[in-house]
């Protein structure tokens, strides 16, 4: 694409005048397909690097960090240590929403890919508390808190990036795409770290469980080279060439869209809370409470991750046609529906049934949710202040939901006696949240290709 001129159909369409799309050109197909690419790459390592720590803080971190401690409080510490990365998301959010409103999308996403994978490599090399005593938790707490710093901005941006060069018309699917990352990430995630954790048990504990986290270093390289090469997004340059960038974005956003923001709040506690006990607590469940293999579980989830592929795409292009407040409704309805069937799948032991209950709920409900969630919560904010209410909107809750949802979980679990009956009804109550909270918010029907 040329700097300042505006080729694509979804960046003339509305702009300055212009009447008529104009067909995309090899040069503009080609720069679509590296901002999609890139967008799902830098996706992929984020929550790759999420997952994996996660499934780690379940079924390894309590030993080699906190083995002092009975079963139940490791793992409540090692999941503590994985909130600190949620705690500072908003401050990832804030800090770089402001610099991808002032200085471009591009930019910013090289630096907190480069964040968040340098921090799970290190995570690999790190000594355990055997070697080094209490600095072994202390190191882990600090480099979470790195890779939750950088994590606080990549997915509005991914998503910015994907949604800005888009068709008119396909937002909403674009919009969607970058999700497709969430679920390579957990699919990646579950394989590597399953692969691993089926070695003899003290050779993954030995170097076994490092090999997960070293392996994040090779998806980085491909993830910069892409993003490296990718140009600002037709918006941005837009606003660029017209002087309409927002000097103080974070302000701006908190005057002009509270109703904007608490709205958004709200409804991403539930997906946020579902994601980590669809795909995290239910390890622990599984493993600590049921006595399942984990290759049971990792394996259920492999392939709910699989199917997400399908159903991402499907439910992207389904807010083009519906309307992207209308399937994330629908999809939090069908989210605290689907939470008591699967549980009494995984009740059954059957690898049959939990896999079947965690595609349902996984791939279909709670995805159906964080598929129209990047397209909504973009439309929600005009372009010069949009990375910056997008990645406050998502991240500010991070702490409350997802940081929160497997602890919350676990003490819910143990407080009825192994029973999840209480942790069923705190998902109904977090989906109830979210459906209210979509109800309420403004219609978000402005084309995301104008920089308004």
């Amino acid at each position: 694409m040329r700097r300042g001129t505006l080729t694509m159909e979804s960046s003339i369409v509305g702009i300055e005048g212009a009447k008529e799309a104009v067909p995309l050109t090899a040069a503009d197909r080609r720069a679509v397909r590296m901002a999609l690419l890139g967008a799902v790459i830098g996706t992929t390592v984020e929550w790759y690097d999420f997952y994996l720590y996660a499934t780690a803080a379940a079924a390894i971190f309590n030993h080699l960090f906190f083995p002092n401690m009975s079963p139940l409080a490791g793992t409540m510490s090692a999941y503590a240590t994985a909130l600190i990365g949620f705690l500072v998301r908003p401050l990832g959010a804030i800090f770089f929403g402001h610099y991808g409103d002032r200085i471009g999308r591009k930019r910013v996403l090289v630096i907190t890919l480069v964040l968040m994978g340098g921090a799970t490599t290190l995570m690999g090399l790190l000594p355990t508390q055997a070697a080094i005593g209490i600095w072994a938790p202390i190191l882990l707490t600090l480099l979470r808190a790195v890779q939750g710093f950088g994590a606080g901005a990549e997915y509005a941006g991914a998503v910015l990036v994907a949604i800005e060069y888009a068709p008119r018309g396909r937002q909403g699917l674009y919009g969607a795409i970058p999700y497709m990352g969430v679920a390579a990430g957990l699919l990646l995630a579950t394989v590597v770290f399953g692969l691993f954790s089926a070695l003899p048990p003290a050779q993954f504990e030995s170097w076994g469980w490092r090999m997960p986290f070293l392996f994040s270093a090779i998806v980085v390289m491909i993830g910069l080279v892409l993003r490296l090469r990718l140009r600002e997004t037709p918006v941005f340059e837009q606003l660029e060439r017209l002087g309409h960038r927002s000097k103080r974005p974070i302000a701006e956003v908190f005057k002009l869209c509270r109703r904007e923001i608490l709205c958004a709040w709200g409804a991403r506690i539930g997906d946020n809370s579902l994601a980590y006990v669809y795909d995290s607590f239910v390890i622990v469940y599984c493993t600590q409470d049921l006595q399942l293999p984990k290759t049971m579980i990792l394996s259920a989830l492999a392939i709910a991750a699989a199917v997400q592929f399908v159903t991402v795409p499907l439910f992207g292009a389904l807010t083009d046609r519906i309307g992207r407040r209308t399937v994330y409704v629908i999809g939090a309805i069908l989210s605290g529906i689907c939470v008591f069937p699967l549980f009494w799948a995984l009740d059954t032991r059957s690898a049959v049934w939990i896999t079947l209950a965690l595609v349902a709920a996984s791939s279909g409900a709670k995805t159906m949710m964080t598929a129209a969630q990047g397209p909504w919560f973009a439309g929600l904010f005009p372009a010069r202040l949009r990375f910056s209410g997008f990645a406050i909107a998502r991240e500010v809750t991070s702490p409350l939901a997802g940081g929160l949802a497997p602890i919350v979980a676990t003490g819910l679990l143990a407080a009825n006696a192994g029973s999840p009956t209480y942790v069923c009804f705190y998902v109904v109550g977090l989906a109830a949240l979210t459906t209210v909270s979509l109800l309420l918010a403004p219609a978000t029907s402005r084309d995301l290709a104008v920089p308004d």
